[in-house]
């Protein structure tokens, strides 16, 4: 089982005029294929900027992020970019889709961007995967809060990501739609393999991952779980 992300001793302080703010101190974890780890913690304690440099959306100040064994550190912008269009998806609260196209031309968008062949096809059985046949050809102001997160995850997988990263991905909506949403996540992480990293606000969802990241004043506190043997 190979180590599809692993960070290490990730730091991050932004200037605000003549201040520092150290939003980020020393966090260090990994994931194998197929594993799921929950990020957990109040506001401003520094969830959405690990997730960030991790997704390697932002650069850290010290510490190193390798995703399918690729250091970013070094990598310029349109490298990491490319990184992540071959091997990262993403799952937003707000689901975040193009509210002119339909559900599978949502799906399609970025199949077609990399040119991919049979993206009509592949956005097909994305959509069949999360339940959605009957509403492919809806645009998302028909669809329920649950059906676009839906839609949301096929799209995320359409690249078939070694690591997917959800930034509360349940937020949006209701207990028993959050639950759907939890398990359709969690199977397809089993299924495909791919590597689950979220951040919520939610302890139930958190127990139900393999590790725990607990941060408070951007750093790791007691109540973490993480696998000794990988965040060493």
């Amino acid at each position: 089982m190979s180590t599809i992300l692993k960070v290490e001793n990730l730091s991050k302080t932004y200037q605000s005029g003549s201040r520092s703010l150290q939003v980020l101190n020393g966090i260090s974890f990994a994931l194998n294929e197929g594993e799921s780890l929950a990020i957990v913690g109040p506001s401003g304690s520094g969830k959405t900027t690990l997730l960030g440099l991790a997704a390697g959306l932002d650069q850290s100040d010290e510490g190193s992020v390798e995703i399918n064994q690729i250091k970013l550190n070094s990598l310029s912008e349109d490298d990491r970019a490319q990184v992540r269009n071959q091997h990262v998806g993403f799952i937003f609260q707000n689901f975040q889709l193009i509210p002119t196209l339909s559900a599978l031309e949502n799906v399609m968008v970025p199949l077609e961007l990399r040119g991919d062949k049979g993206a009509k096809a592949i956005a097909e059985s994305l959509l069949a995967q999360v339940g959605l046949t009957d509403r492919e050809n809806h645009y998302p102001a028909q669809l329920s809060g649950g059906e676009q997160q839906r839609v949301a995850i096929a799209r995320a997988f359409s690249n078939e990501p070694k690591v997917l990263f959800a930034d509360e991905p349940t937020g949006n909506l209701d207990a028993e739609t959050g639950q759907k949403i939890e398990a359709l996540l969690f199977k397809l992480n089993r299924e495909k393999g791919t590597a689950l990293i979220l951040v919520t606000h939610d302890p139930e969802l958190a127990q139900k991952t393999d590790q725990v990241i607990h941060l408070k004043g951007g750093k790791m506190v007691e109540g973490s779980t993480l696998k000794t043997s990988m965040a060493s």
